[in-house]
């Protein structure tokens, strides 16, 4: 049958405009705002593999541009240490830093970041991932409107950087120390005056005389900062920090309205920049520790047993005090503990003979 133009408009419509395709509105990018705890240019925090801007432009491309983060360093939007307040707030979306930053809000989120003597890089990661670690992570935040995920890790951290060697227990009384976290309450609880300063005013801080000590990260960022102009005892063990946690908070109402599958890409994006992170810190680390000591007559040496020992113990005391106040900080208390308890029966088997016998 000859085709009549009305059968013909008929047809071009179901098509498109006169049989031309009919062509989707392109959606418009969901736009969120992420602050961070670190200044803009910062290393591993704010530039560099796994860091914060990496994490954004990973959600970008792997969302094909329908998700986009601005990124903002610490003073941008707001400071240093008020992304908790504002994700909750929801005058941001995100927040990019450490947990231990908010134990004064819960202090089980210190749990999210390194607890001392604790889990390592592996161990951390296998609580998160195959463990309760991320699930109780969203249950702490829970009654704050929030979620979060890791999405960078240092590895094994230094103790710090100290004027005065340390020869005894009795050396930390009355030193003036910046230190945050869980670390921080161990060493006042043995004397030491805790100062908790972004990463920005630690290095004035301890040249003036402010401080006596600080603790950072290892020997790329603490070398960064210039903390070996002002201290030449830096001191290894890491018993503070095994392996510390870099946060993505997010604002639970924000999270909720995104689709599945940007939700997906953030959580794939947030675990990709938490092993790369890493993996950066090793290399950049093991270079600068290497000239700190051949270039700059930096000391470099573990702390002595029996401070080790004290430290041990009265970690334990804090935590004991800890779960004894508060139940939500006793379950994930538990949690991790008795991840770590299984993790530890296994490494003797696996990553303890190989560091003792292998690699002596």
């Amino acid at each position: 049958m000859k085709p009549t133009r009305r059968s013909f408009l008929t047809a071009g419509a179901a098509a498109g405009t006169l049989g031309f395709p009919m062509i989707a509105k392109a959606q418009s990018p969901i736009i969120w705002k992420m602050t961070s705890a670190y200044p803009k240019g910062s290393p591993f925090y704010m530039d560099g593999p796994g860091s914060a801007t990496d994490l954004a432009r990973r959600i970008d491309a792997m969302s094909k541009g329908r998700l986009k983060i601005q990124v903002y360093g610490a003073g941008e939007l707001i400071p240093a240490l008020e992304g908790f307040d504002a994700v909750r707030a929801g005058t941001v979306e995100m927040n990019h830093a450490n947990s231990y930053f908010w134990t004064g809000k819960t202090f089980a989120a210190q749990y999210f970041t390194a607890v001392p003597f604790g889990l390592n890089f592996q161990g951390i990661n296998g609580w998160f991932y195959d463990g309760d670690g991320i699930k109780l992570w969203h249950e702490v935040y829970a009654p704050f409107g929030m979620v979060a995920f890791p999405c960078g890790n240092t590895g094994v951290q230094m103790t710090g950087w100290f004027k005065k060697e340390i020869k005894s227990v009795s050396d930390f009384k009355g030193l003036k120390m910046r230190i945050p976290g869980l670390a921080g309450k161990v060493y006042a609880a043995l004397g030491v005056d805790v100062k908790l300063l972004p990463g920005g005013e630690i290095f004035p801080a301890l040249e003036r005389g402010v401080i006596d000590a600080a603790e950072f990260v290892g020997p790329f960022q603490d070398r960064r900062l210039g903390l070996h102009k002002a201290a030449k005892n830096y001191y290894t063990t890491g018993w503070h920090e095994p392996a510390t946690v870099s946060e993505l908070l997010i604002n639970k109402a924000a999270w909720d309205k995104l689709p599945k599958e940007l939700q997906a890409i953030v959580e794939n994006a947030a675990a990709a920049c938490n092993v790369i992170s890493e993996g950066w810190c090793q290399k950049t680390n093991a270079e600068a520790m290497e000239d700190l000591v051949k270039n700059h007559k930096v000391m470099a040496r573990p702390l002595p047993d029996d401070v080790i020992k004290a430290l041990r113990t009265q970690t334990a005391k804090v935590l004991d005090e800890a779960i004894a106040k508060d139940p939500v900080t006793k379950k994930v208390h538990d949690s991790y503990m008795a991840y770590k308890a299984k993790f530890d029966a296994w490494s003797k088997y696996s990553e303890t003979p190989y560091h003792n016998k292998i690699q002596a």
